[in-house]
């Protein structure tokens, strides 16, 4: 009788410490989701204050911001020109979907963009911001195609522009604007290489 009941408490024991892992890491995974999902709000709330919707999602600004999340993020077809040449608003989806975090962080530091994208602005966030922002546009998850290249200033681009007026003639070829693209940096054609990678990915 005394072996049936050691070996009975030892069942129950057993069954009580699996259970209690089961518990623990069911709680786990709760505060892991609750962390995850702030984080996610997080990056919404940085996305929006930032204006990241105003170039990159196109017609955000036209509309007074009234597109779907769905469409958030992927990219504008519409030029925006000046004495830099004609720049094009990333597809963040595509790009920032083939970089690790880290990769993202380094890149939001060095980054010396061409006009109008503000880089100044990534690289006053915080770290906990600018992991957030990665978060989120990782859980919006891929879609939409590349946007266009860059195209120099002797070139004509096709397509709507946006065009900027031409600054002084006492500073023109000085200001940052016009030096921006000639900066060793992460540049937006090599940013969208990243894009039409993963666009190609998405079709085969």
């Amino acid at each position: 009788m005394s072996q049936v009941l050691t070996l009975f408490c030892t069942a129950l024991a057993g069954c009580l410490l699996v259970n209690g892992a089961q518990s623990a890491m069911a709680q786990q995974k709760t505060v892991n989701g609750m962390a995850e999902q702030q984080q996610i709000e997080r990056g919404r709330y940085v996305v929006k204050i930032a204006g990241c919707n105003d170039c990159h999602t196109a017609g955000y600004a036209m509309t007074g911001g009234k597109i779907p999340e769905s469409q958030w993020l992927t990219g504008s077809s519409l030029g925006w020109r000046g004495e830099w040449g004609t720049t094009y608003a990333l597809n963040l989806r595509l790009f920032v979907g083939v970089l690790t975090e880290d990769q993202w962080l380094h890149v939001a530091q060095v980054m010396q963009p061409r006009p109008p994208m503000p880089g100044w602005i990534l690289h006053d966030m915080s770290q906990e911001d600018l992991k957030a922002l990665y978060a989120y546009v990782r859980w919006l998850g891929p879609a939409g195609g590349a946007t266009p290249n860059y195209v120099p200033p002797d070139r004509e681009p096709v397509g709507p522009v946006v065009q900027f007026p031409l600054p002084p003639k006492d500073q023109r070829g000085s200001s940052d604007f016009a030096l921006s693209h000639n900066r060793p940096s992460v540049t937006d054609n090599q940013m969208n290489t990243g894009n039409e990678r993963r666009a190609h990915e998405r079709t085969k």
